[in-house]
């Protein structure tokens, strides 16, 4: 099970950053939420992989429980990942209405920038 776990953090954080490094504005927005959910399971993970289990202690003298405290932060994460993927969107789709495209291309906006300051 931990091996699954292991991989799928790999391949999410391995296709998040080569998204990241694309030209295009939503290829980086999809790159930033696979990165947000390669660390949601990380941290889910990091509570111990345990089944059937309660995640509080037992007043029976049980000792073996799950940790509740990254199940808690998981959903937090996921509240401000989607709030923030929202955000980038709309400035993404902002910036592509303002433009005609979503390509990120610093070469030639710092050309068309010059050319309008030379007018």
């Amino acid at each position: 099970m931990e091996l699954i776990v292991a991989s799928t953090v790999g391949v999410l954080t391995a296709g998040g950053v080569y998204l990241m490094l694309r030209l295009r504005t939503f290829a980086v927005i999809l790159g930033l939420a696979l990165l947000s959910y390669a660390v949601n399971v990380f941290l889910f993970a990091s509570g111990r992989l345990a089944i059937d289990q309660s995640p509080i202690l037992s007043k029976y003298g049980d000792a073996t429980y799950t940790d509740p405290l990254p199940q808690a932060l998981v959903l937090t994460a996921i509240v401000i990942s989607f709030g923030m993927t929202a955000v980038l969107v709309m400035i993404g789709l902002g910036a592509y209405l303002e433009a005609g495209s979503d390509r990120i291309d610093i070469d030639a906006a710092s050309e068309d920038a010059a050319a309008e300051d030379a007018r």
